[in-house]
C-alpha cells in the first residue's frame, strides 16, 4: 500500500474514518441503516440519481464497499474450494469475516425501498420533471463536498487536473440520448445490469440514467409491476455479475490511490449535474427557463434539496465525530 493510503487525514476528518468498519455493529442499529439503505435504493430508481452519491453522503460509501468486498471473496473462495477439492471452510472463513449486521439491513433497506420508489416516486419525476429535477440538483450539487471532505490530503492542483477532465465525461454519459427497446432479449438484459450496476459504488453515475440510455428503463419498471420472473432474474444475475467484476477495483483504489479517486468521483457528480438541469427536451437537451416566472419554484425547491442534504452532511459528520 502507498504512502497515500497510510498517511492520517488531514482536513477530511471523522469522514475518512469511514474506510474502517468499526468493530461491533450491533442489530440495534439495523432500523437506521435500513433507512439509510433505503435512501440509497430510492436513489437508483431515479434517473439522474446516483445511489454511490447517496451512499457517500449517508456515511454508507466505505463501509459497502469494504462489505461488498468481501462477499465477492467468500464468492471466490467457495469456486476455488470446490474446484480445488478444499471444500466449504475457506467460503466458511471468508464469510463469516463479513460484517452482516451492517449489510444485511443496508441490502434490505435498498430493495425495499427501490421497489416502492419504482411505483411511486419514478413516476412522480415522469409526471413533474421539472420541479423534481430542481430539487435533485440542489442535492447533487452540495454533495459534491463530500468526495473531496474525503480526500486524504487537502486539494492540489493535480486533483484539480483530474477532476475537470471527469466533469467532462460525466457530462457527456447522461447527456447521450434515451433509446427505445420494445422487446429487450434475456441477454440483453444481463449486460445491461451489469453496467448499470456500478453505478451503485460509483458516485455520479447514475444506475437509472445508464438503463435509459440502453432502453431497459422502462422495461424493468414494467417487469417488476408484471412479475416477470425471468426478466428480473437475468437482471438480477447480471447485476451481480457486474459488481462482482469491478467492486474489487475500485476497493483497490480507494485504499491505495484514494486522493485521485475522490477527485474523478467528485468530477463525475459535477458532470452528472446536467441530468438534473430542470429545463430539458425530449431528447435531454438543454434548455433556458421558458420565462421568468417559472424560475421562482424550481429555485425554491433546489435550494431546499441543498438544505435537506447540508444538513445530513453535517450530520453524519456530527455523528462520526462522536464514535471517533
Amino acid at each position: 500500500m502507498t504512502d497515500e493510503a497510510h498517511e492520517p487525514p488531514t482536513h477530511s476528518g471523522a469522514v475518512r474514518r469511514h474506510a474502517v468498519p468499526p468493530a461491533g455493529t450491533t442489530w440495534r442499529a439495523a432500523p437506521g441503516l435500513a433507512l439509510r439503505g433505503g435512501f440509497v435504493g430510492m436513489a437508483e430508481s431515479v434517473p439522474g440519481i446516483s445511489g454511490g452519491t447517496i451512499a457517500l453522503v449517508t456515511g454508507l460509501y466505505d463501509r459497502l464497499l469494504t462489505g461488498a468486498n468481501q462477499v465477492v471473496h467468500a464468492g471466490r473462495e467457495l469456486v476455488q474450494g470446490v474446484a480445488q477439492g478444499k471444500g466449504l471452510r475457506p467460503a466458511g472463513r471468508a464469510l463469516r469475516a463479513v460484517d452482516w449486521r451492517f449489510l444485511l439491513p443496508v441490502l434490505v433497506g435498498m430493495a425495499v425501498f427501490l421497489l416502492v420508489s419504482l411505483s411511486v416516486v419514478a413516476p412522480l419525476v415522469e409526471s413533474h420533471p421539472v420541479m423534481m429535477r430542481a430539487l435533485f440538483f440542489g442535492m447533487i450539487a452540495v454533495a459534491v463536498v463530500v468526495p473531496l471532505r474525503m480526500m486524504p490530503h487537502r486539494f492540489r492542483l493535480l486533483d484539480g487536473a483530474i477532476l475537470v477532465p471527469s466533469v467532462v465525461v460525466g457530462f457527456f454519459l447522461v447527456g447521450l440520448p434515451p433509446a427505445e427497446v420494445a422487446e429487450p432479449s434475456l441477454w440483453y438484459v444481463f449486460v445491461g445490469a451489469a453496467i448499470a450496476i456500478n453505478a451503485l459504488v460509483l458516485p455520479g453515475v447514475s444506475g437509472s440514467t445508464l438503463l435509459l440510455v440502453m432502453g431497459l428503463y422502462v422495461p424493468v419498471q414494467q417487469a417488476v409491476q408484471d412479475r416477470d420472473l425471468a426478466f428480473v432474474g437475468a437482471f438480477a444475475l447480471g447485476a451481480v455479475v457486474g459488481l462482482a467484476s469491478f467492486v474489487k477495483l475500485l476497493h483497490w483504489l480507494l485504499d491505495h490511490r484514494r486522493q485521485v479517486t475522490m477527485a474523478v468521483l467528485a468530477g463525475l457528480m459535477i458532470g452528472s449535474l446536467r441530468a438534473l438541469w430542470p429545463w430539458q427536451d425530449a431528447d435531454q437537451g438543454l434548455l433556458a427557463p421558458p420565462g421568468a416566472g417559472t424560475v421562482v419554484g424550481p429555485a425554491l425547491l433546489a435550494v431546499a434539496g441543498a438544505a435537506v442534504v447540508g444538513a445530513a452532511i453535517w450530520w453524519e459528520s456530527s455523528r462520526s465525530e462522536e464514535h471517533a
